[in-house]
């Protein structure tokens, strides 16, 4: 499940136990200011996450060392336990999901972009031509089902019985919505376009299945509305780390242009750059997230 650049046993190893310790006290003591070799744990390691690397490098002296993730849930166990020193895959929702199941305090420090929920259909070319009885199948793990939930309630084809953060199909008004709703593994989603009218695809396996957001989708959220700033990716780091003058400062190349334009040519155009939030700011709406999901489980 795990893979890096430069193999490392005694490392995958370690990495395997702090996945085991969700929950538990985040491993380590602050790192010290003056270093400058830093762990990042990305998911799905591409082109852009080895540029990043490689400018951080060439240009400011850091050693970067990737390890890549293949499953979502493994990152930030891993950070919390003290084997990464940073992790960049994650938005501000899903950080929250994990905080609030774990008990860790995992925290943002920098933004890095915003990408669409799109809605596809191989029936339909607008919402408008939904019909009654129609189904849509929506990834099934709680961020991207909240998320996805509430992009076909913008689009106007599901109502809910009550405003919440993350809803879930329960908290679906079924006799006021036009479709119906089918949740599915999030990897299964595209497949499901065979047997359905619609479906909420993640942009990663909507890229994997050569799916273009914007020439094939018919829906997607809009990354300037407020609703949308839980969505905003970052770079994550321990309570202690917040403050770390070179974890910034690798952060922050994220919005060097040569990052930028490798992320708008694998989004075909849709990764929206965000470098206009402070960490504060990502951190207030990461506590108001969090906050949500404890009102929404009362």
């Amino acid at each position: 499940m795990i893979t890096r650049t430069t193999t490392s046993t005694a490392l995958i190893a370690a990495l395997a136990l702090g996945i085991t310790a969700c929950g538990q006290e985040e491993g380590g003591d602050a790192i010290p200011e003056d270093q400058t070799s830093f762990t990042i744990g990305v998911a799905n390691e591409h082109e852009a996450h080895r540029e990043l690397a490689r400018i951080a490098e060439e240009e400011y002296g850091y050693d970067i060392e990737l390890v890549n993730f293949t499953a979502y849930p493994e990152p930030n166990p891993a950070l919390a336990a003290g084997d990464l020193d940073a992790n960049w895959f994650q938005h501000i929702a899903f950080l929250a999901e994990h905080n609030e199941a774990s008990g860790d305090n995992l925290l943002p420090i920098a933004p890095t972009e915003i990408v669409p929920l799109t809605l596809y259909s191989n029936h339909y070319s607008d919402v408008s031509e939904f019909e009654e009885g129609d189904t849509i199948a929506i990834p099934n793990d709680p961020v991207n089902q909240g998320r996805a939930i509430n992009v076909l309630v913008a689009a106007g084809l599901v109502e809910l019985a009550e405003e919440i953060a993350q809803p879930e199909t329960r908290h679906v008004d079924e006799a006021s919505s036009t479709v119906e709703l089918q949740s599915v593994d999030a990897a299964q989603t595209v497949n499901a376009l065979q047997s359905v009218e619609g479906s909420v695809i993640n942009n990663n396996f909507a890229q994997d299945a050569d799916l273009d957001p914007l020439a094939d989708g018919i829906y997607a959220d809009d990354p300037s509305d407020p609703s949308a700033f839980p969505y905003i990716n970052a770079f994550v780091v321990r309570e202690a780390d917040v403050e770390h003058e070179a974890l910034q400062e690798i952060a922050s190349l994220y919005h060097d242009q040569r990052v930028l334009d490798i992320m708008d040519e694998r989004s075909n155009g849709t990764s929206v750059p965000v470098g206009d939030v402070t960490s504060e700011e990502l951190q207030e709406a990461l506590t108001d997230y969090e906050e949500a999901l404890q009102e929404s489980d009362e």
